[in-house]
């Protein structure tokens, strides 16, 4: 049966909301959880590892029968607790007081998944033991938020996570994440277990939604087709009627200009005045940072918000994206292509809003 929701994520940005004087101790306390998690995550995966491997590193005969699961719950079984268990308690055991165990508890949780998803590649050799970084975002359990409201006088959403005081920072905010928070806050919509990240003093929250899909009147027979070319970003038709989204004037053009001032930007540093360090000579260079990347995501999203409400106004409840792979191919042959035009990212923005308007994709 159909899931009749979706979950969307959406990185919002967090500030501590406690005086001065008591900041430092708290981002103490969150360096360590992700030190903790960084560690904890790495022993979890080689544990895992170990276990599903332990045949062929110890060369066991093929008379010895054994099986991955509690011993007292299965004869053949060589584990004293649950498999899941067997990750779970070493790490809670080794960080236990230094970590909320809830983290601990998600964090097992989500490598036990991945891992299984991934373990066939792991034994054919088509993919590596997956190794985590320092920078890993640490879990936020459902049960770790709390408290949570609307401050008219902070003009933030406040609540408390891990037992700490934050608020949300939105600054000018042009996409949903304010109306998100409001429905959430009115429990029209469910947030689920999230993640915190800590990136260059700034603490972001990756937070994770659960929204009921959209109920529009669509006809499964009805179908769009949709092609993304390289003279428009994408040519959609149904019920004969046919409509061009963007440019590739529009597209390329603001895009190739940013690309231009960034390498004028970068030629003229080594002219610039000498002194006072780096950071003022790359001073305009910091002020185009991730400009183009911006531009190109809100373009696409243009486009591909664009698409989906042409297949509402048709009733079209089926999506097809047509000679997908051929376009593919000319994007990989042809380097301009492949830098400028982001066939895969547009695709993306289409897979999610489409299921979150209840159409079926269908790439072909």
């Amino acid at each position: 049966m159909e899931k009749s929701t979706i979950t969307l994520t959406r990185k919002i940005q967090l500030l501590i909301d406690v005086p001065s004087n008591e900041k430092n101790e708290i981002w103490e306390k969150l360096y360590r959880y992700q030190n903790r998690c960084f560690r904890a995550a790495n022993f979890i995966v080689s544990h895992l590892y170990v276990q599903e491997m332990i045949k062929d590193f110890f060369y066991l005969t093929e008379e010895i029968q054994y099986k991955l699961a509690d011993a007292n719950k299965d004869q053949m079984g060589i584990f004293t607790r649950s498999k899941t268990s067997t990750t779970a308690r070493t790490v809670f055991d080794r960080f236990k007081g230094e970590i909320p165990t809830d983290i601990l508890g998600s964090l097992n949780n989500t490598i036990q998944s991945t891992f299984s998803k991934n373990k066939a590649d792991y034994w054919q050799g088509l993919k590596s033991l997956r190794n985590f970084k320092k920078d890993i975002p640490i879990p936020l359990p459902v049960k770790c938020i709390s408290k949570m409201k609307y401050d008219p006088e902070k003009k933030a959403f406040c609540f408390n996570m891990f037992a700490i005081p934050v608020k949300t920072y939105l600054g000018k905010d042009f996409s949903d994440k304010r109306l998100i928070m409001e429905r959430l806050l009115r429990g029209e919509i469910n947030f689920c277990t999230s993640q915190i990240q800590l990136k260059a003093g700034k603490i972001y929250w990756l937070a994770v939604f659960e929204f009921e899909k959209e109920k529009h009147l669509l006809q499964p027979e009805i179908i769009a087709e949709a092609c993304l070319s390289l003279e428009h970003p994408i040519v959609a038709k149904a019920n004969n009627v046919r409509i061009n989204i963007g440019t590739k004037e529009e597209f390329l053009y603001r895009r190739l200009a940013i690309q231009a001032s960034q390498k004028r930007i970068q030629e003229s540093i080594a002219f610039a005045r000498s002194g006072n360090g780096v950071k003022r000579k790359q001073k305009a260079l910091y002020k185009t940072e991730n400009l183009e990347s911006k531009y190109v995501s809100h373009r696409l999203h243009v486009y591909s918000r664009q698409l989906i409400d042409f297949c509402i106004r048709q009733q079209a409840g089926t999506l097809v994206l047509k000679n997908q792979e051929d376009k593919i191919g000319i994007a990989k042959d042809n380097e301009f292509v492949l830098r400028n035009w982001s066939y895969y990212e547009l695709q993306t923005k289409i897979k999610y809003k489409a299921e979150k308007a209840g159409i079926e994709l269908i790439i072909g």
